[in-house]
């Protein structure tokens, strides 16, 4: 089985002007760890790797690394070129990493054998643990569960991140014992774990991280009155954090923390006054609960 476990954050990549902004990074990389995260996941959907070059990619994990033992990094794979991707693969090899995740092959739309080939050729090409990155709507395809269940017996796919939206899936991966399950929709996550996923990476966790690690170590210590207490308290935030495409509102509300700038890269939109104002308030309340 495999370490990943906890709360890990899909870090956003901050810019300033356009570039990476490399300070803002290293800073909000801090902030996490401080906060007890388990780990970083870069270049994920929330980093806006399909608006960054392969060398700001690389880039951009060389500087999470400097900060972070590797151990507590994953990076983030995905592509449709099957050629390409596997150049890519070895170069993020090059680095020491604690796995890669790995989206099904975006727009399009494999049949499941094509699945199935597709995630043994990046498995038997990789040094490093995969996670499977299921997330239909965003590739335009799903697995059937038995495609799932063949593809996470493969040695060195370890995990999966679970955005499918399908129970009948979710359950039967838990009951396989094969892989970890990782509670990919933020909203889903105490449910998630109560059922026995062994963590989340989860995009809302870049705002106040201490109360997710909190309310996973209190459902991993079977607290499960105060669990739900604290998802109770996350979960305004939750639903305010996806109102509009993310990371657009994750960007807005670490930047009213002082973290980050809100800039995206087009055609990404920086949140609107309302979500703006949305966030101001729940942040407010979250401070005034704290104290």
């Amino acid at each position: 089985m495999s370490s990943f476990q906890g709360i890990w954050v899909p870090i956003v990549t901050p810019f300033v002007n356009q570039a990476i902004d490399f300070v803002a990074l290293r800073r909000l990389v801090a902030h996490l760890l401080d906060s007890g995260v388990d780990g970083i996941v870069v270049c994920g959907t929330t980093g806006e790797a399909a608006a960054l070059g392969k060398h700001e990619q690389l880039a951009v994990l060389d500087a999470v690394l400097e900060q972070v033992p590797p151990q507590q990094v994953v990076m983030g794979l995905a592509g449709n070129n099957l050629s390409e991707l596997l150049q890519f693969q070895s170069e993020i090899l090059k680095r020491p990493v604690a796995g890669l995740l790995v989206p099904a092959p975006y727009y399009i739309r494999p049949s499941q054998a094509g699945l199935e080939a597709f995630f043994k050729t990046v498995a038997d090409a990789s040094s490093a643990p995969i996670i499977v990155y299921d997330i239909p709507y965003r590739t335009g395809v799903s697995f059937e569960q038995a495609t799932l269940l063949n593809i996470v017996a493969h040695d060195h796919i370890v995990a999966i991140k679970d955005c499918g939206g399908n129970l009948g899936n979710t359950l039967a991966l838990l009951a396989s014992g094969l892989v970890d399950v990782l509670s990919g929709e933020d909203n889903q996550i105490f449910n998630a774990l109560c059922l026995g996923a062994t963590g989340s990476i989860a995009a809302s966790a870049h705002i106040h991280p201490e109360l997710f690690v909190r309310l996973y170590r209190q459902v991993r210590d079977q607290q499960l009155t105060a669990a739900r207490t604290t998802f109770f308290q996350l979960a305004p935030l939750i639903q305010a954090l996806f109102v509009e495409p993310n990371p657009g509102p994750v960007k807005t509300a670490l930047a009213l923390q002082g973290l980050i700038r809100d800039e995206l890269r087009a055609p990404m939109q920086a949140s609107s006054d309302a979500t703006t104002r949305r966030l101001e308030n729940i942040l407010a309340t979250l401070k005034r609960d704290a104290r």
